[in-house]
């Protein structure tokens, strides 16, 4: 008999389950398949424990497994290999008799131009049913007979191409956000054009309209004034109307400005102007009121350039403003805090744990990088081409 205790297992219990697992250790691997008769029989010992008043911890402890192993094991669906990678048996596949009916009827004269949306409701009305809507798809997509046939282009999903700045007026990006009125409805809109390597705003406008002929306007007004010659910057942007016109794209091609674009309806590819019109609607000195004019637009805009290039810390630069970023004096910035770091450190070294804070800016900005995995495919294209 058994002889309960109250945190513990009798010696009989000990007995079975020393027998148990002599013929078949439970403990193991994570993933390990253990046969349904040895859970079973696991299960029974471990209930017979329970019932003369001994710990289910200790019992589990003993035939190698845990509490949550003994709870899994007592549920009806504990017969089936619930692995991932298990081979079940499959019973309602298709016949290879029903899987040639299937691509006859798909490549008959009648259905040769539908897709199985339209074959199989069709087959229906003639009361015939050979398979669902998603075995026709899944057999004609083994067979290869799901290719684009419209004579419009398929559909393609691609990311725009990467864009690497390594020094000012590389890359710019631009967008265009709105400005609040005192009419209801009513905008003022805001250009700005953003360098991506040192966060300064190189350009910008305020007019009542979108139009590319303003767009135009400010983009050859910047590369006059940041001396931009062909060949030398990359502008990006998204696929609004005024970013696409026929009237920028010609002045871009005069002034031999290469052209970036975002997938539609995908705002991440466009991140350094959406995080510039976030600072710039939350700055503490953002008007409470709408514009009452587009002169007072400007002159406000004109205030916030000012501020946000020559007196913002950006976070994102070690906290130099991008003004210093742009006019190459961010390294004589940087080697300053550092030797008043390390000389703080010198008077207090048991304050210091560790090395002085990075004061390092990064040597290259990237707009849309690629993912490391795509990033080694794309590399290992390039050095196959040219060496072909």
């Amino acid at each position: 008999r058994i002889t309960a205790q109250r945190k513990g297992v009798s010696r009989s219990f000990c007995a079975a389950c020393h027998e148990k697992k002599s013929r078949l250790n439970l403990a193991g691997p994570r993933g390990r398949l253990v046969n349904y008769s040895d859970r079973t029989q696991a299960v029974e010992l471990i209930k017979v424990a329970l019932k003369s008043g001994a710990s289910q911890k200790k019992a589990c402890e003993l035939l190698g497994i845990s509490n949550r192993t003994y709870q899994r094991w007592q549920r009806p669906e504990s017969k089936i290999d619930g692995r991932h990678n298990a081979l079940r048996k499959v019973r309602n596949k298709l016949s290879d008799a029903e899987r040639q009916q299937v691509i006859r009827l798909a490549n008959s004269d009648e259905f040769a131009n539908l897709p199985p949306c339209q074959i199989v409701p069709r087959l229906a009305d003639k009361g015939l049913y050979i398979a669902s809507e998603s075995s026709f798809y899944r057999i004609l997509r083994e067979k290869n007979q799901l290719t684009h046939r419209q004579r419009s282009r398929s559909k393609s999903r691609r990311r725009p191409r990467e864009l690497v700045a390594k020094r000012p007026n590389q890359v710019w990006s631009w967008d265009i956000s709105y400005l609040a009125t005192t009419v209801y409805g009513a905008f003022y809109y805001l250009y700005l054009v953003v360098d991506v390597f040192s966060r300064k705003i190189v350009g910008w406008g305020v007019h009542e309209k979108e139009s590319s002929q303003y767009a135009a306007l400010l983009i050859e007004e910047s590369c006059h004034d940041e001396g931009i010659s062909k060949k030398q910057l990359t502008l990006h942007s998204d696929n609004g109307a005024p970013m696409k016109g026929s009237t920028l794209l010609a002045k871009l091609r005069q002034l031999g400005v290469s052209t970036s674009f975002s997938r539609p309806a995908v705002s991440n590819d466009n991140p350094f102007s959406e995080s510039l019109f976030k600072t710039l609607k939350y700055c503490h000195f953002y008007p409470e009121k709408p514009f009452d004019s587009i002169n007072e637009a400007r002159q406000w805009v004109l205030l916030f350039v000012k501020w946000y290039n020559t007196e913002h810390y950006h976070s994102t630069l070690k906290f130099i403003t991008p003004e210093q970023r742009h006019q190459n004096i961010s390294e004589t910035v940087m080697k300053r805090r550092k030797s008043v770091y390390q000389q703080a450190r010198q008077r207090h070294p048991e304050r210091w744990s560790r090395e002085i804070r990075n004061w390092d800016l990064p040597g290259e900005v990237i707009l849309n990088p690629i993912r490391s995995s795509n990033r080694h495919e794309n590399i290992q294209k390039k050095r196959f081409v040219k060496a072909a």
